[in-house]
């Protein structure tokens, strides 16, 4: 059986949520005994053949703005045109393209991940151009993946037509063992002392209303927000007035162990994407056990369940941490082991792959809406 996975920059993970889902996958497949390939960006720096079991193929990826990760993609797709019994395109920004492998007896799958038009980044060209992928997104592929159930029920909601649907979330790791705290020295904060937000800076990620809540919920307790605030947009020029002496905007974090910590270490992880289904940061979140103040819609309840604490609008952000900080040491254990047994029973890496390996395997996955 050989599967190829395209649509990230390759492994090892270095990026971001796509990179980190195409690493997991990909090393337990071919440990299970799956031929795997991953495509990966061309760089200038070495190039390795494999990656624990895992082949890797590399693409030239010159820059040339908002068309080279399409560009790429392309490229990808028809690379892997032929030899493969699967490709599976990661996102869905190329799916006019995704019929190519199809031509030479390939099925291909596309994530749907999460409604990318929706981001308030894009302007009317990108909106337009991500709901026409979206609509043949419904006709290229074999199959698409959705990464949540609410993604499976809008898709049928908006399209007349919409090909085998598998709803198989994002993994995350279940944290037991307490980390090395040094990156709360290094920022001045202490353990159980902060409230943290780890996101893009960006409208439908809802930092306003957030920052708004805790402003007006008078902690003593800091809001710590990791997400690159030196982009200069009318956001977070709204964002930085907004944040009073309590916010510390600390700018982006890549070192997965520091950021591991930050969460590990919070009072309350606060979340508030709204666009997406099953968004990484909520998951490890919840895999450090987390009480999570998250935005109220269909994709955070479904992943959070119980173990989140809902707002629609920055007045009930108040109530939430009050609430939090007069909580019995009991209080907060229960809601970290509901929160940690969320991931282990639902998001467990392992029993993503082994829903995987059933598709490749021509059966449907054990549990179609996680």
């Amino acid at each position: 059986m050989k599967l190829a996975i395209l649509g990230t920059r390759g492994i090892p993970a270095r990026y971001g949520g796509f990179e980190t889902f195409a690493e997991e996958l990909a090393v337990r497949l071919a440990a299970k005994g799956v031929d795997v390939t991953v495509y990966c960006a061309a760089g200038d720096g070495a190039a390795p053949e494999s990656y624990k079991g895992v082949r890797l193929e590399y693409i030239p990826s010159p820059h040339i703005g908002p068309f080279t990760t399409i560009l790429f993609d392309i490229r990808s797709l028809i690379d892997a045109r032929k030899g493969f019994d699967a490709v599976y395109m990661l996102g869905y920004g190329a799916s006019a393209f995704c019929f190519i492998p199809r031509l030479y007896g390939s099925d291909v799958w596309i994530n749907m991940d999460g409604m990318e038009w929706a981001r308030a980044k894009w302007g009317v060209v990108a909106r337009v151009y991500l709901k026409t992928m979206e609509a043949f997104a419904m006709r290229a592929p074999n199959r698409i993946i959705a990464d949540a159930g609410g993604i499976k029920d809008f898709l049928e909601g908006r399209h007349r037509r919409v090909p085998p649907c598998d709803v198989i979330a994002y993994g995350a790791r279940v944290v037991d063992t307490a980390p090395q705290d040094a990156v709360l020295g290094e920022m001045r904060l202490k353990r159980g002392g902060y409230y943290l937000v780890v996101c893009r800076l960006e409208p439908e990620n809802h930092l306003l209303e957030i920052i708004k809540g805790f402003n007006a919920s008078g902690s003593v307790l800091p809001l710590v927000i990791v997400g690159n605030h030196n982009i200069d947009t009318h956001y977070v020029r709204e964002l930085k007035a907004a944040g009073g002496q309590g916010v510390r905007f600390a700018g982006a974090v890549y070192d997965e162990a520091k950021l591991k910590a930050l969460r590990y270490y919070c009072k309350a992880y606060c979340h508030g994407h709204s666009v997406g289904g099953t968004n990484p940061s909520l998951l490890e979140a919840l895999g450090c056990g987390n009480i999570v103040i998250a935005h109220d819609n269909p994709f955070n309840r479904e992943v959070a369940g119980d173990a989140g604490l809902y707002f629609k609008g920055p007045e009930e952000i108040p109530g939430f941490m009050a609430a939090i900080e007069a909580m019995s040491v009991d209080e907060r254990n229960g809601i970290s082991a509901r929160a940690r047994l969320i991931i282990k029973e639902r998001y467990d890496w392992d029993k993503i792959a082994d829903m995987y390996l059933r598709l490749l395997n021509g059966l449907r996955p054990d549990c179609q809406r996680l």
